[in-house]
């Protein structure tokens, strides 16, 4: 399969992911990797996602973050709101048990809870590829918000390491990542790629 045909890739990831026989154990190890990671971070206000066709979900990781903050820090977890007019993203605070509808897309976003530009952001990748190249699933919001947000936020990847494509060539308007985070580690940082 030709790494480039992109519409062929992501259908061939999404089987392969939700395939996994492994898919549990594999979602556990990312939980600590990203629970470690998490550690060093200096971000308070972390923009995240809601987990569709077998995604990693990294809400669990990021409660126990938030919870753990220093006495007189908050942390604040967001999930993305599609702002259709602009074709972006804006977050909104999430919390285990805030109120939820679904967007137009048929995805969980947080309803009524405040909007905040996130430092840091988890981003979902189907596939990734060389110097923290992302493969989504075509819709460009992410790109897009990338692109708007001043300052640019800190961008981490998640995925799972079957979705490593090392003939993957960016896109257009592809925005590289400055990390990348699977069940084998922090396979890249900003500044190459790091053992796992």
């Amino acid at each position: 399969m030709d790494p480039n045909d992109r519409i062929a890739l992501r259908h061939k990831l999404i089987a392969d992911r939700l395939a996994m026989p492994d898919r549990l154990a594999r979602a556990a190890q990312l939980q600590e990797v990203l629970r470690v990671w998490l550690v060093s971070r200096p971000e308070s206000r972390i923009g995240a996602y809601w987990p569709i066709k077998g995604e990693f979900d990294p809400l669990p990781s990021l409660y126990r973050w938030s919870e753990a903050a220093p006495e007189g820090r908050r942390r604040q977890i967001g999930l993305p709101v599609v702002d259709k007019q602009h074709g972006t993203l804006r977050f909104h605070v999430w919390y285990p048990g805030c109120p939820m509808e679904e967007d137009a897309f048929h995805i969980p976003k947080p309803k009524g809870t405040e909007e905040f530009q996130p430092e840091l952001m988890l981003v979902p990748c189907l596939g990734f590829g060389p110097c923290g190249l992302r493969l989504g699933y075509g819709g460009g919001f992410m790109d897009r918000t990338l692109a708007e947000m001043q300052p640019r936020p800190a961008t981490a990847g998640i995925g799972y390491a079957q979705g490593f494509q090392p003939l993957l060539k960016p896109g257009p308007h592809d925005m590289a990542l400055d990390a990348m985070l699977t069940e084998e580690g922090v396979v890249w940082d900003k500044d190459g790629w790091a053992a796992a």
